[in-house]
């Protein structure tokens, strides 16, 4: 993620303490640093990274001017006239703070700008892999779920279509015909299909929940609250976990990506206003690979947001070869040096270009080993559910063709008798 991304920007003053006046520009936030650049000279005026940061307090200048004030080790930093207000510069300012300072990424942010071992990259990009692989397992188990829900749904509604023909049979019957009294005991089957209903609706489990904030229309609604992701669609709460909004998958009619961080889900109406929230969060990231398998059709990536979408896709290509390949390396050159891979030539090769890289300790081949294990094991289970569901999408198919066909020679029947 390149650090330099603006997740933000607003117009405001900033106290500097050199001149002793206030200097108007332009307050931006990025993903690991808060930043102030003066309007008339351009100057960077403010640059600290967001785990330097001890604290974020609403305060008062001169004790009559609402300002915003950032501790940032001995440093206090005084900012005003905020754009659209202060509240919603303070909320976004606090969660991308907090959540630097709750991830382990964001805590180790500087630490991972010193030089790394190809060992620790190589396990980060397969702990990536293997985390994307995992989500969409869930997908797909949901995704079996409800081939199961239709499979059931169809064998009641045979079942339903034999009672139907029961009890036609019974009408196209001549009124003297005395054989028909037990024909009418089948009515009790349905009713036990419309209890069983209902259990099956509430069994959906969570893909993902993530701190966010929201804005509903305007944004002097800012305020936090959260995002929960489900197989079926999403729901929107506030910070009181009371619920503002639950979208069902129908019902979202875009989503636009404005950045890696920010997005914005909208449901279309006629003949009155759309609904839509925007969601920003420093989560973000982690949750719109998801979104894309569940809404494809309906993503939209914005300008400032088309470098993320091209990083992400476009070079997983090229890296999931080069990682495999280098990761099956490692492991041969490290794990078992004795075992041949590929020619000795070409092992010898790649352990001198290894070599002149990086050096790989035997914990890292180690964990290396365990992901790559991992991966496999969850690429084995995807390819057990797909074909299981192959197979179950082709009972549907012919199971809904014997239902359609059923159907309309009951409406004939039907018909008739009218």
């Amino acid at each position: 993620m390149n650090e330099d991304l603006r997740i933000h920007s607003w117009p405001c003053s900033y106290y500097l303490d050199t001149t002793k006046q206030w200097v108007s520009g332009r307050l931006s936030l990025t993903p690991v640093a808060i930043k102030f650049t003066a309007d008339k000279t351009g100057e960077l005026l403010v640059n600290f990274h967001l785990s330097s940061i001890s604290e974020i307090k609403k305060e008062a200048s001169n004790l009559i001017f609402s300002s915003l004030t950032i501790l940032e080790k001995s440093t206090k930093h005084w900012f005003s006239s905020l754009q659209p207000n202060r509240n919603v510069v303070f909320n976004i300012l606090e969660h991308f703070w907090r959540e630097q300072l709750l991830s382990s990424q964001g805590a180790g942010a500087e630490a991972a700008a010193l030089e790394s071992t190809k060992g620790k990259e190589l396990t980060g990009l397969l702990a990536g892999s293997q985390k994307r692989l995992e989500d969409t397992a869930k997908v797909l188990h949901y995704q079996g779920e409800q081939f199961d829900n239709i499979m059931r749904g169809l064998n009641k509604i045979e079942g339903d279509m034999d009672v139907a023909d029961r009890l036609l049979t019974e009408l196209e019957s001549p009124s003297w015909w005395p054989f028909s009294s037990k024909l009418w005991k089948a009515p009790s089957e349905p009713k036990a299909k419309e209890t069983a209903a209902p259990d099956t609706k509430n069994q959906e489990g969570i893909l993902m929940r993530i701190p966010v904030i929201i804005t509903h229309r305007t944004d002097s609604n800012v305020k936090p609250g959260k995002l929960t992701l489900f197989a079926s669609g999403l729901e929107i709460r506030d910070c009181n976990s009371q619920v503002l909004h639950h979208f069902q998958s129908k019902e979202v009619d875009d989503i636009r990506v404005h950045t890696p961080y920010e997005i914005s889900v909208r449901q279309r109406f006629i003949g009155k206003p759309d609904t839509s929230y925007r969601l920003l969060s420093a989560k973000m990231p982690e949750v719109i690979p998801i979104l894309e398998m569940q809404f494809s059709k309906k993503m939209q990536f914005l300008e400032d947001a088309l470098g993320f979408a091209g990083a992400r896709k476009s070079p997983q290509v090229d890296l999931g070869t080069s990682i495999w390949q280098a990761a099956t390396g490692l492991l041969g050159g490290v794990v078992q040096p004795s075992s041949p891979v590929g020619s000795r030539e070409g092992l010898d090769t790649d352990q001198a270009q290894l070599q002149k890289q990086a050096k790989v300790s035997q914990e890292e081949a180690k964990e290396l080993k365990q992901i790559l294990q991992k991966l496999k094991g969850l690429a084995l289970e995807t390819e057990a559910e797909l074909e299981r569901q192959d197979e179950a999408l082709d009972s549907i198919t012919s199971s809904v063709d014997r239902a359609t066909l059923t159907i309309d020679k009951q409406n004939r029947r039907i018909k008739k008798l009218t």
